[in-house]
């Protein structure tokens, strides 16, 4: 049985103290929801996976995706939800593939997050009426937002055999919900 989102909540806040995270954890949380919910799948269950992704980042970062299991037991979390959190990581931190199609979409779009946020950050409008394009413009500045890894989302995208343009319109429709919560939606 799944933990519910009040129980993830709880362990998520006795790991991680900075809010950078949490709402690094609040983008994919709403971007995995938004994919279960275009692929029919359940987006509470997809959800959690995604608000917890990152779990032992801040406490344990030289043991980040190996920690997780044993954070991650706290709240009696499935295996089948453990190892998708641990597929996140893959060739980088672990050997943990990402197998299901959700795993597969938390590997490709955790990275994602990070160029949709950097390029909101830029712009006076931030999320509202952020495109594709603008994205895609940034994806090509090798400068910008550096520490994002287009090569791994362009081998998650592959493993998806989706076109990244999908994948980037998915991610900040999701992300576009949540956006106040992050603070990426102009005040009005």
């Amino acid at each position: 049985m799944k933990p519910s989102r009040e129980q993830a909540e709880g362990l998520f806040r006795k790991y991680n103290k900075t809010e950078s995270l949490y709402h690094h954890a609040l983008s994919v949380e709403a971007v995995m929801r938004e994919f279960a919910e275009k692929n029919g799948e359940d987006p509470e269950y997809w959800g959690i996976v995604g608000f917890l992704h990152d779990i032992d980042w801040e406490m344990f970062p030289e043991e980040h995706c190996r920690k997780a299991p044993e954070l991650l037991a706290e709240i009696n979390m499935p295996d089948d939800m453990t190892h998708a959190i641990c597929s996140h990581g893959y060739g980088l931190v672990t050997d943990v593939k990402p197998e299901r199609y959700m795993e597969k979409v938390l590997y490709t779009i955790d990275e994602l997050t990070g160029l949709v946020t950097a390029t909101a950050l830029m712009r006076p409008e931030k999320m509202k009426g952020i495109s594709v394009k603008s994205i895609k413009k940034k994806w090509k500045d090798k400068s910008f937002a550096a520490g994002v890894n287009r090569d791994l989302i362009s081998s998650g995208a592959e493993m998806l055999g989706l076109d990244i343009s999908e994948i980037i319109q998915t991610t900040i429709d999701g992300m576009t919900k949540v956006a106040p919560q992050l603070g990426l939606w102009p005040e009005e």
